[in-house]
């Protein structure tokens, strides 16, 4: 069934939640997001080719900005700091519903929309599908937009224009500068190998680099003269296996040497490691990144080498709010009408050719609940956002089933029809949540009711320290332009 044959079918049998859209005003809504599906497609493709990585995402956010703009967006560019972040407004008043979107990509990921590996032919790649999460969340903004400017529900829609998730903490300094203030929820959402909604759960994280910085020398005439960086670099990451055994069951560390010498007969007098640190609990992690830099510590000290300590940021877990989530659960289970033609089967099965483990094709029409108890694998940024405002978010399948994210199968799905079925579902459930969010006042309050209580009177206390800036050249170069 075609996405409008489904969508008339379902707008007629299925009304929308609460008094948000007019039953005269359902052709509307649908028609909103089906004239914006052929360009949201070329945009996200487009974002996919690009490829830009956190914090340069120059004509990335120009794309996505530019378009809301010419939709009668108020745009504010370079918020909170960073060149390549904005935010888009549109409507007056409260209730301010919030729609994420983000857009940076992953080193190291290059890869074609096909279903077989290929050459690397750039440096960075979309493996985890943020072209299709900042395109997806701006066609829901503008959906959502249409019924304000009609006069069909009353209050403010504004989109947030997010880098650097990838280890960025883009957010983090987003929330830091005030611009959830006036925010009364907020929606997101992610691409994934599976749909699941409900109350969502991340791990908190930190990311520090440690440069050591030694003495070179010639490696076989003059080695008593060298003072090894590599030395410190391995014997810091040999320390941290050991502290493995002495971490909560639930932590990670995990690492890669991003610069480790030039030539084997040189004495590195440079060398870099960069470690990741995660825990359900950001307490726990700020007490694991104190024991971690004591190993990167102790091994200058035995390598007779100086360690300069790079904190890259960190950000918190996810506070999940059911109210909200259930809201938006149903809406995802409404709007699945995930169906691979013959075309993107052939490609699915031959994709998973390259899988350690193969799942059903079919797991794309099951949408899985998540409950507060369920434990999060992965981090985002979305965490720091909801410790001060009322959030939900969902995954959608936009990848075989399956497929590993942060991966160059994730990478070629994204680039494919598979991908774009994702993201109009993304784009659906979007909608239809922010507005019965804004036709709702009982449910904003509930939510924000449920908020204040999974505080328990915690403040919100990023892992960021006050004084640090956003780590505008993590990637290796700093992003020079404004969207």
């Amino acid at each position: 069934m075609s996405y409008l044959r489904f969508l008339a079918a379902w707008l007629v049998l299925v009304p929308l939640a609460g008094p948000l859209v007019h039953a005269g005003d359902l052709e509307a809504v649908r028609a909103s997001l089906s004239q914006r599906a052929d360009e949201g497609w070329t945009t996200a493709r487009k974002i996919w080719e690009l490829a830009e990585p956190g914090y340069q995402e120059s004509a990335s956010a120009a794309l996505l900005s530019g378009w809301l703009e010419r939709e009668g967006f108020r745009v504010e560019r370079g918020v909170a700091e960073i060149p390549t972040a904005f935010t888009a407004t549109f409507g007056e008043g409260e209730p301010v519903i919030a729609i994420l979107g983000e857009y940076d990509a992953l080193p190291g990921l290059s890869q074609d929309a096909v279903p077989t590996r290929q050459p690397r032919t750039g440096t960075y790649g979309h493996g985890c599908g943020h072209h299709l999460f900042g395109v997806a969340s701006l066609m829901a903004a503008t959906a959502v937009a249409d019924q304000i400017k009609a006069g069909h529900v009353k209050g403010t829609i504004r989109y947030y224009g997010c880098p650097a998730e990838e280890g960025g903490s883009a957010k983090v300094f987003m929330v830091r500068a005030g611009l959830f203030r006036d925010v009364s929820a907020v929606l997101h959402w992610h691409p994934s190998s599976k749909n699941s909604g409900g109350e969502s759960n991340s791990l908190a994280r930190i990311a520090v680099k440690f440069r050591f910085h030694g003495k070179a020398a010639h490696a076989s005439s003059a080695p008593e003269e060298g003072r090894s960086a590599l030395d410190g670099v391995e014997l810091t990451a040999h320390a941290a296996e050991l502290l493995r055994e002495h971490i909560p069951t639930e932590a990670r560390i995990h690492h890669v040497i991003t610069k480790g010498g030039e030539a084997p007969n040189v004495v590195p007098a440079e060398a870099e490691i960069y470690f990741y640190i995660r825990h359900p609990k950001a307490l726990t992690v700020a007490g694991l990144y104190e024991r971690l830099v004591k190993c990167a510590k102790g091994a200058a000290l035995a390598t007779e080498t100086e360690l300069e300590i790079v904190n890259e940021g960190g950000i918190v877990e996810l506070l999940p709010n059911k109210v909200l989530g259930e809201v938006v659960l149903k809406h995802l289970r409404e709007q699945n009408d995930l169906n691979y033609t013959e075309e993107e089967i052939q490609f699915a099965l031959k994709l998973q050719e390259s899988f350690q483990n193969r799942e059903p094709l079919d797991r794309i029409r099951e949408v899985t609940t998540r409950s507060s108890t369920t434990l999060g694998k992965g981090s985002t940024d979305v965490g720091d956002v909801s410790w001060v405002v009322p959030t939900a978010g969902f995954n959608v399948a936009c990848w075989v089933p399956g497929t590993p994210g942060h991966s160059w199968q994730a990478v070629a799905c994204g680039g494919t029809t598979i991908a774009r079925q994702g993201m109009n579902v993304a784009a659906r459930t979007l909608t239809l949540s922010a507005l019965e969010f804004l036709g709702s006042p009982e449910l904003l309050t509930k939510a924000r009711e449920e908020h204040q209580k999974r505080l328990e009177g915690q403040k919100y206390s990023p892992l960021v320290p006050p004084e640090m800036k956003p780590p505008l050249e993590y990637r290796g170069a700093a992003a020079s332009k404004a969207p």
